[in-house]
């Protein structure tokens, strides 16, 4: 009598009327195996389909699920594979992730040593909170623009995405972003630790400047005030010149609308401005004549000068590079390897990467895949060939305003090491002799 786990159907009857000899033994063992190794994507669907569901504060999450190891098959073409499903999912092998996680007041890194090109898929994309992600119904939404203005508007989001739309590529870059390597450099320092605060998405919206017209600014207005709907309200004043210049209200991303940790349903987004400038859940822009002095742009996200004075208002990001790989914690073996990064800058779009395997004693130029998209990040590659001697690896990026990534003695003599925000030191990564690789801030 057959077992009760027993397959049945075409592939079991196949199996109970094979020779049972020794040779035919393991294949009919493996066959059994290969089959549930096909059937383990929709075991798998059919686990996360049953998985509890908890508050969290902000509505109803999936709790979480043990992970299910997937059986794999020796010979994929012999078994059929899993079924379609409603989202798709990386493969099994694949396992990027932000770090760290579960803070309601903090930020979650991109992990960049993971991701290839220039494109950050959405749910890799940084986070960075002051009130955690508060849950909004889209169809309750508006956004409201007052002040000076001939007409005010109180716009739904349905409305707003009838307005002429634009499609474009932007990083957003947290000004916080390599505070830690800046200040205290460690060799286990990966390349998200070190920069894992940007990201670039394809994003879309409406131009600001278009709803600006359509309310009417006056030409008294000089200044804006963002507003979002988070907890902490975070508000920041934007010139006029820039809310007129490249600056979008957005709702999508990589072509779809924004995950809740990225502003969903409304965010404003600056290109190539620091990234808390940017406001999420964008629900008020209201025009004035000067800038408003929030909190947050006099007790934060302001610059310590080792004078006793200020930087206020350091809106762009300035030039910056770093190498994505080698990275820690590779061990590298002697021959070819590409020495690879992202470089990207505030003010336009980088014209020129250098890397230099020796400490800096000798710059080459790398390779760029330019995006072609201004305030936008290239990445950049150099073939290096290495033979086994300790060495030390680095980028510098250069600007089309012909701005130059300093050193961290330089950008230290100019604003001290208590700055607190736009960190762009050149950095890199020392190969030890036995192959291994840690960060290394340069000095």
């Amino acid at each position: 009598m057959p077992d009760a786990m027993t397959p049945r159907g075409p592939a079991a009857a196949a199996d109970e009327s094979t020779p049972r000899g020794k040779d035919n033994a393991a294949d009919a063992s493996m066959s059994r195996r290969d089959l549930l190794a096909g059937a383990a994507g929709a075991f798998g669907v059919a686990v996360v389909a049953g998985i509890p569901l908890v508050a969290d504060g902000q509505g109803v999450r999936a709790a979480a699920a043990p992970p299910v190891t997937p059986i794999v098959p020796v010979d994929p073409t012999k078994v059929p594979g899993s079924p379609t499903s409603p989202v798709g999912a990386r493969s099994t092998f694949v396992k990027p992730s932000r770090t760290p996680f579960g803070e309601v007041t903090g930020n979650s890194l991109t992990p960049l040593q993971d991701l290839t090109g220039t494109i950050t898929p959405a749910d890799l994309h940084f986070e960075r909170h002051h009130a955690g992600i508060p849950l909004i119904d889209p169809a309750r939404h508006t956004l409201l623009i007052h002040g000076l203005v001939g007409t005010p508007l109180m716009l739904t989001v349905e409305e707003l995405r009838r307005f002429p739309q634009v499609t474009r590529t932007y990083f957003i870059e947290c000004s916080g972003n390599g505070r830690a390597a800046y200040r205290e450099p460690k060799p286990d320092m990966t390349p998200q630790k070190v920069a894992g605060l940007v990201s670039t998405t394809e994003w879309t919206g409406v131009p600001l400047t278009v709803l600006l017209n359509e309310a009417g600014a006056t030409r008294d207005a000089t200044w804006l005030l963002a507003e979002g709907s988070d907890a902490c309200v975070l508000t920041r004043s934007i010139p006029m010149r820039k809310a007129l210049d490249d600056a979008l209200v957005v709702w999508a991303q990589n072509g779809e609308p924004l995950r809740p940790e990225q502003g969903f349903p409304l965010r404003l987004l600056l290109p190539g401005w620091e990234g808390n400038t940017s406001v999420k859940w964008l629900r008020r822009l209201e025009l004035g004549t000067r800038a408003w002095m929030t909190r947050w742009e006099t007790s934060k996200y302001t610059d310590p000068l080792p004078d006793g004075t200020a930087r206020q208002f350091s809106f762009d990001m300035d030039a910056k590079s770093v190498i994505t790989a080698p990275a820690f914690p590779q061990v590298l073996a002697k021959g070819w390897w590409p020495v690879t990064g992202l470089a990207w800058t505030g003010r336009g779009m980088i014209t020129r990467v250098e890397v230099s395997t020796d400490g800096g004693q000798a710059w080459h130029d790398a390779a760029l895949s330019p995006t072609g998209a201004t305030k936008a990040p290239v990445r950049f590659t150099h073939m290096w060939e290495w033979d086994g001697r300790a060495s030390v690896l680095l980028s510098r990026a250069t600007d089309e305003t012909g701005y130059v990534q300093p050193t961290r003695a330089a950008l230290i003599k100019v604003r001290g090491i208590g700055t607190d925000f736009h960190f762009n030191p050149i950095v890199g990564w020392k190969v030890a002799a036995d192959g291994h690789v840690t960060f290394h801030g340069e000095t």
